[in-house]
């Protein structure tokens, strides 16, 4: 008599059907596949998603599901070449480690463009509604990988709905502004939805080889626009200047580690620190006044060591936007970059800086300005970038910042610009301190001479007299809007030496506490 458990007749058990098709959802099943992405340079989406999550600490969501498609495919086509209908979806840790296990619980959606080119489903979408559910009422942040073609015209079996224009996950994934921190991360292809996803994220990060577009090829072709190979369309180099993308990186491993490290910064406070000797600063400004120098030097110096990350370095990049730690303490930074137009304030800057500004209120991350700056940059190609309408957001965001802001003043502080990376008045943030270097003012030193002083500067004939003429009035109201001079009329809160910045600043934010009445923190993006 034969054994019924080694009859090939026998069905399988439950426990071992369902060993079965799990299995065929991983990369040993599909070796195909993952040889297409290793062969091109890429990561299959769960190498991504092992990467990304601590050990064994995935909880993935629809393991099974396969595309609406049973009317066209078997079952056995459906679970090999549409493994979890091309998206992975879950709960993990990130950073228990670093933060413990309890704060380094989140979402996780990765797409899989090996799946049917990453294509949105319906399955897909349910997928990833679901999770996107689990994260609004357990809030939790969100890693989403979003490489994919867009929507899906392939999945014959839904015969329910006529357009699809009724799929919630682009509303569901938006409405997470200012709820949780959502963070897109892309390498390869990311076109249509895929790329409208990306774009609604709060953070961005591009690999070296993405390419991301409102619309692909074949929508481009179907508008009657031409034809366009996927590469000429939204490469990463073009988003990055465009502020499209906030960092980018080499690859998929080196983006997993930077999304790994920006999520930490809406985790918490590291327990251990380092930093650089800060008695360099005192003489990391040149003599000059009117000399350039590298403010990242100044804000690596600060920072605890490789802790700061720029957001967004290509676009509107008089303001430096980034996040940063002091003694362990995540920090969102604004810095004015002197050896951009002078350290004016471009309506592109002013945008990027609001925007920054509003991300970091919203998950309680303090603010530091450190400021020189002449202004707003003038002038009629400003204004047909907008300025009044992008620079007067840094005014309206700045007004409604409710966490602990400390601004100091490396060297210049001039009109409508110091005010508004200082959240519209010296006066706002919780202290304004400023360097022996610093200067102060209405408007620039050599602007307000010239228009000060006109007359008195057109009566002198000679051309050398009239020079030195105004290089006497220039020195005689910068005499006047030295910083010590502003601290005298308490227009400062302190006159710090630069070797105690860092210092200063820690005391600053720890008297600091922030608002008690916090309200709603959703907020929308200012482009």
């Amino acid at each position: 008599m034969s054994d019924n458990n080694n009859d090939s007749n026998t069905p399988p058990s439950p426990l071992e059907d369902w060993r079965s098709k799990r299995a065929a959802t991983l990369d040993a099943a599909r070796s195909t596949a993952a040889g297409k992405r290793h062969a091109r340079g890429f990561r299959t989406a769960r190498e991504n998603l092992d990467d990304l999550c601590d050990a064994d600490s995935f909880v993935e969501y629809g393991q099974l599901a396969v595309a609406a498609q049973r009317s066209r495919k078997t079952a056995e086509e459906l679970r090999s070449s549409t493994a979890a209908d091309g998206i992975l979806t879950g709960t993990a840790s990130i950073n228990a480690e670093i933060f413990g296990a309890e704060a380094a619980q989140a979402a996780v959606v990765i797409n899989d463009y090996s799946v049917l080119a990453g294509t949105q489903g319906y399955f897909h979408h349910k997928k990833l509604d679901r999770i996107l559910e689990v994260a609004r009422e357990n809030h939790l942040p969100v890693v989403m990988y979003t490489e994919g073609g867009g929507g899906r015209p392939g999945d014959v079996d839904v015969t329910t709905v006529s357009s699809g224009l009724t799929v919630p996950s682009f509303a569901n994934w938006s409405a997470l502004s200012g709820e949780v921190p959502r963070i897109a991360v892309n390498n390869g292809y990311c076109f249509a939805g895929n790329a409208a996803l990306f774009g609604c994220a709060d953070i961005t990060i591009a690999t070296a080889t993405s390419w991301i577009g409102m619309a692909g090829p074949a929508m481009i072709e179907g508008g009657g626009l031409g034809r366009f190979a996927p590469t000429e369309i939204g490469p990463t180099d073009e988003q990055s200047r465009l502020g499209v993308v906030d960092v980018v990186v080499a690859d998929e491993a080196s983006a997993t580690t930077m999304a790994k490290k920006l999520l930490g910064y809406f985790q918490g406070t590291t327990a251990g620190f380092a930093c650089a000797d800060q008695k360099a600063l005192a003489t990391s400004l040149p003599e000059n006044r009117r000399m350039s120098y590298k403010v990242r030097e100044i804000i690596s110096r600060l920072a605890d060591t490789d802790s700061f990350v720029e957001l967004r370095p290509n676009y509107g990049s008089g303001i430096i936007t980034a996040f940063m730690r002091l003694e362990g303490r995540p920090v969102g930074l604004l810095a004015n970059d002197c050896r951009v137009l002078a350290g004016a304030i471009s309506a592109a800057a002013a945008e990027k800086a609001a925007r920054f500004m509003q991300l970091c209120d919203a998950f309680d991350i303090p603010l530091l300005s450190l400021c020189d700056t002449p202004g707003f940059m003038v002038g009629p190609d400003s204004e047909r970038e907008g300025a009044v309408r992008r620079m007067s957001r840094l005014f309206v965001v700045g007004a409604s910042v409710q966490v602990p802001w400390v601004a100091v003043f490396l060297r210049k502080g001039y009109g409508l610009g110091a005010m508004a990376m200082t959240g519209g008045s010296l006066a706002r943030p919780s202290f304004t301190a400023a360097w022996p270097q610093g200067e102060f003012g209405p408007m620039g030193l050599e602007g307000a001479v010239h228009l000060g002083f006109r007359s008195e500067l057109e009566a002198e004939p000679d051309d050398a007299a009239r020079q030195q003429l105004f290089e006497s009035l220039v020195e005689e109201m910068y005499q006047k809007g030295k910083a010590v001079e502003a601290e005298s009329y308490v227009e400062l809160d302190a006159v710090i030496d630069p070797a105690d910045t860092r210092d200063v600043i820690v005391r600053a934010f720890n008297a600091a506490k922030g608002s008690k009445r916090r309200s709603k923190k959703r907020f929308v993006d200012v482009w």
